[in-house]
């Protein structure tokens, strides 16, 4: 017997999202629901979902932005938008925002279903879950995501949460731009100033931690983001 599929749904509707989330969890499915696109990361972050349902228009942050954000944090996790729009171009922005599917509105259970059942097992057949960097190599480092730490062959470094989230991020996306604000709103929620002010300070720390193997770098964009080299 399987576990229990654990799903975020976003959805701004009150009623529309009473009657999907009840009828998921009679189905068997664990279900954890917010309202907008900033609760919805924070929420992300803390339960850790299988599986995402996302609304594309959603208050405070749209459903795309979301799912570019959950991408960063977790590049393999399936992604389902559901949406009234149906235009062409709507169903390409959905797929170039980490979408692996589309859904239009109204839709039936049944159909809701057999596409997360669809996404669902593709995802454990590749042997996926929600720590998808659990032990990786970076440079002459083993970076140990589970246990929040980096060990290189005469030192053992434990990263804050904050450092390991930001570091996971970072070594998904080798060699890729990353840009800052979408750091700042995957890690903190949103773009202020004061979180700004954060991540330069756990970039340096970074920085120092992987200091050792110069072939291992965070670089700069300046105005755009981060890439980092390994």
């Amino acid at each position: 017997m399987r576990r229990a599929v654990k799903v975020l749904y976003v959805e701004d509707e009150p009623f529309l999202g009473k009657i999907v989330k009840e009828s998921l969890e009679s189905r068997g499915y664990v279900v954890e629901m917010a309202t907008d696109g900033v609760a919805a990361i924070e929420l992300f972050r803390k339960c850790s979902p299988d599986v995402c349902l996302l609304d594309v228009m959603l208050p405070k942050k749209d459903g795309f932005t979301l799912g570019r954000e959950i991408r960063l944090l977790n590049p393999g996790i399936p992604i389902l938008f559901l949406t009234a729009k149906d235009q062409t171009e709507d169903v390409l922005e959905g797929f170039k925002s980490g979408g692996n599917d589309y859904i239009k509105k109204p839709f039936s259970m049944e159909e809701l279903i057999a596409r997360i059942e669809n996404m669902w097992k593709m995802y454990a057949a590749g042997d996926s879950n929600s720590d998808t960097l659990q032990i990786g190599s970076i440079g002459r480092f083993a970076f140990h995501y589970k246990e929040m730490k980096l060990v290189n062959e005469d030192e053992t470094v434990k990263l804050s949460h904050r450092e390991n989230e930001l570091l996971k991020l970072l070594a998904s996306h080798p060699n890729q731009v990353i840009e800052r604000k979408q750091i700042l709103n995957a890690l903190w929620g949103d773009d202020h100033f004061f979180n700004s002010r954060n991540l330069d300070v756990y970039i340096r720390k970074l920085r120092s931690h992987l200091a050792k193997d110069p072939h291992v770098q965070i670089v700069t964009l300046k105005g755009v983001g981060y890439r980092f080299v390994c």
